[in-house]
């Protein structure tokens, strides 16, 4: 048994406290029992939930893992305390506001033995699952993929890069990686409003597109274009409705890595995903910059170099901890 701290008490730490109270019978779930929660807030109890402080939390040897539903900000913060203090973590995405931070963060989970799970609910909804099979054998043309939603916090839940990295999680799931060619903002402070484009290319060269677009009174919706050389899809196709909820879900994914039940080559190639869709986030948000002098470090990283002194160049716009993840750009 595993005993579980939820750190977090928004709409998805109350969704956590639920889930980990009526785990599903007979499922990896019933592995978890909850030992309380934690929260800024004073609650006293949940239900039957008891809060205690972070102090606690991390000291208590019975809490072998974190569920951590904070805001986007303190994410970073809140994971490399549970890591030290030896605990398991899952954690709501984005996992951290940097891929450095990220890259950090994972390493520091596999040098410990500890599990470090990032929900990616998104990819769980039978929305999601339907649209998949949809699109898995076809050949790519181009696509866009245009969310739109209310306003948030960019203090609180980070660049829409990274506060949208589900959409970004989606195009990398269902075409492989991808190459950022070029990204832009839009900002009207006035209007409260905000307009993020980025433009990738598939490892075929084929183009595709993310929009992020918030603003006062914009409705929550996800709109699609994919074409491919059989024809475009343009709507979503009808999905039945699960009887398993998403976050339950979730946590039952998580609970099947503590109980060593996923497999190595499923765990690599989710890390892989996480990490690569931060690094692809993180390049949205680098400003652009003048070549320097011929042979010296490039100002937005450190790393790469310039081949020309010319105002426009070609080279590796952004280097990774994997290597070079933007090559071959032309930076003004």
């Amino acid at each position: 048994m595993f005993g579980t701290v939820v750190v977090g008490v928004g709409i998805a730490g109350l969704a956590r406290i639920r889930d980990l109270m009526n785990p599903m019978p007979s499922s990896p779930s019933e592995h978890l029992k909850l030992t309380g929660f934690v929260s800024r807030r004073s609650f006293g109890n949940i239900n039957e939930a008891k809060q205690i402080s972070l102090e606690d939390a991390l000291k208590n040897k019975d809490i072998h893992a974190a569920f951590i539903s904070t805001e986007n900000k303190s994410h970073e913060e809140t994971i490399r305390m549970f890591l030290e203090a030896g605990k398991h973590v899952l954690v709501e995405y984005p996992m951290a506001l940097s891929a450095k931070a990220a890259h950090e963060l994972w390493e520091m989970a596999e040098q410990k033995g500890k599990v470090l799970h990032v929900e990616h609910i998104e990819l769980l909804t039978e929305e999601y699952k339907q649209l998949k099979k949809e699109v898995v054998g076809k050949d790519l043309v181009k696509g866009t993929l245009h969310f739109t939603g209310s306003v948030l916090d960019e203090n609180k839940s980070g660049f829409p890069a990274f506060s949208g990295i589900a959409r970004l999680t989606w195009l990398i799931d269902l075409f492989g990686d991808l190459t950022v060619t070029s990204a832009t903002r839009e900002k009207q402070k006035d209007k409260n409003y905000s307009r993020m484009t980025v433009h990738f290319q598939t490892a075929n060269k084929k183009p595709l597109t993310w929009i992020e677009e918030r603003g006062p009174g914009m409705r929550r919706e996800k709109k699609i274009n994919f074409c491919f050389t059989s024809g475009c899809l343009e709507n979503f196709p009808e999905a039945p409705r699960s009887s398993v909820g998403l976050f339950m879900q979730d946590q039952n994914l998580f609970a099947k890595k503590l109980l060593g039940q996923v497999s190595k080559e499923e765990l690599a190639a989710e890390k892989w995903r996480i990490l690569r869709c931060l690094d692809l986030a993180e390049l949205t948000c680098l400003p652009t910059a003048a070549c320097p002098a011929p042979g010296s470090l490039h100002p937005l990283n450190g790393f790469s170099f310039c081949p020309v002194n010319l105002p426009r160049y070609r080279g590796c716009l952004y280097m990774g901890a994997t290597g070079c993840l933007v090559p071959n750009v032309c930076i003004v």
